[in-house]
Order: C-alpha cells, then sequence, then structure tokens
C-alpha cells in the first residue's frame, strides 16, 4: 500500500499497491483535467492525453511508462505521467495540471 500525496490539492490518499492513478483521483475529488482535458478526455484510456501529472517524489513506486506514454511525452521531462495509464505500487507524491 502507499500514499498518493496531492501537493497543489494540500490531499493525501491511501492507494492499494497496483490502484491506478486517475481512478484514486477521481474517487477522492481531485481534479486532474485542465478546462478543455474536461470536456475533451477520454475516460481513461490514454488517447488524449490530458491527465498529465508531474510526479515530485516516489517515481520509483510507480510503473513503467507505456509506449503511450513514451510518444506524448517525447519532449517532456521523465516524471510527467499520464495518470490513467500510471499504476502506484508506493508512496508518490503528485502535481496536477503541471
Amino acid at each position: 500500500m502507499g500514499n498518493i500525496k496531492f501537493v497543489k490539492e494540500n490531499q493525501e490518499v491511501i492507494a492499494a499497491d497496483g490502484a491506478n492513478l486517475r481512478l484514486k483521483a477521481m474517487q477522492n475529488g481531485i481534479d486532474i483535467y485542465k478546462f478543455i482535458g474536461k470536456m475533451t478526455n477520454c475516460g481513461g484510456n490514454g488517447q488524449c492525453g490530458t491527465c498529465i501529472v508531474e510526479i515530485v517524489e516516489g517515481i520509483e513506486n510507480l510503473s513503467p511508462r507505456t509506449d503511450v506514454e513514451k510518444r506524448k511525452f517525447q519532449k517532456k521531462p521523465d516524471n510527467y505521467r499520464l495518470a490513467c495509464q500510471t499504476l502506484v505500487n508506493g508512496p508518490v507524491s503528485v502535481i496536477t495540471k503541471p
């Protein structure tokens, strides 16, 4: 189990190993989408790229980047992830809407 700390929201949630970051955020009322993403998100399929988060601590406790993320983030820092493609396996700190 690991805690997910949402830095901007000053909120911490508990997640079982293998929990999906996007789903845990949504279940706990954390808004991960910028304005346009609220209307155009793909519902967690990794296709739209609107659920971008920045990992500030605990990146080693996340699943590896998927092929989708590798394509979408070629010019982004390694700590940028799609929340819908990220599985949590330990404590992590996240910045939403970087």
